[in-house]
């Protein structure tokens, strides 16, 4: 598997007469991390959404390879791109095998049996995120944090070049975070998936990603990588914020400490 680009050109997204994002135009290099960051309100779970197909332009385009996200097949776009939205929901009562049992769907036919290749990526994803000695247990009996790693593990099932996470590491303790991000790397390092994630803590999205795109009440701030994106003027325009910015101390990547 290899990454695949993502890209908007002109987007423009809205509910009804309320614009949220106006002309943006970004590029989600292949084989590249990227984090979106700004604060509440600004778009970023509805641009997430755009990039997944679950909420149409009201002008622009997404394209995923070079091809219209909103012209493709539904289950060849799900064999493409894979996404965990924002408080995702389950039927009661579900195992957790049978949820990531669900990542498999755009690979199978209606009446396919169940094969060794669904088995392979199943037990993997359940192992990468730590759950395989919790494959029968009811979901909605785990902590919060085992259930997002859960649902986690049904999008590394679907095993797609192109991964969209919002919010992955929320419910999760400080530890949690990292061994997620750690693990969406690894995704990214090994195996070459573009990797799109939103996320509230600038200093883990500066540590983890090549890439960020920072939002603000008014638009795109800046894009670029971290060094590039999270400077002190960047974040006073973003979140009114002022900040210290200096490099981490175990990474060097740009740390901002709020005065």
């Amino acid at each position: 598997m290899t990454g695949i680009e993502l890209k908007t050109e002109a987007l423009t997204l809205g509910y009804g007469e309320r614009i949220v994002i106006r002309d943006l135009s970004l590029v989600f290099s292949e084989g590249r991390m990227t984090t979106i960051l700004g604060p509440n309100g600004c778009g970023k779970s509805t641009l997430l959404r755009a990039l997944a197909r679950l909420v149409r332009p009201q002008k622009g385009s997404v394209t995923l390879g070079g091809e219209d996200i909103f012209a493709t097949d539904t289950r060849a776009l799900a064999r493409r791109l894979a996404i965990l939205p924002q408080a995702p929901r389950a039927p009661e009562g579900i195992t957790v095998a049978d949820l990531v049992r669900r990542g498999r769907t755009p690979w199978r036919g209606l009446l396919a049996p169940w094969s060794k290749a669904d088995a392979d990526a199943c037990a993997m994803a359940l192992e990468a995120v730590g759950l395989t000695d919790q494959t029968e247990r009811p979901l909605d009996e785990l902590s919060g944090g085992q259930r997002q790693r859960a649902w986690i593990a049904l999008v590394l099932a679907q095993n797609t070049p192109c991964l969209l996470l919002d919010e992955p590491t929320t419910w999760l303790d400080l530890s949690h975070q990292i061994e997620v991000l750690s693990l969406l790397r690894e995704r990214n390092r090994r195996h070459g998936a573009t990797v799109v994630t939103v996320l509230h803590d600038l200093n883990l999205a500066a540590r983890f990603s090549d890439h960020l795109v920072l939002l603000g009440p008014a638009g795109l701030v800046s894009t670029g990588t971290p060094r590039e994106v999270l400077t002190e003027d960047n974040l006073k325009t973003a979140f009114d914020l002022s900040a210290l910015v200096m490099p981490d101390p175990v990474t060097g990547a740009p740390m901002a400490v709020p005065r």
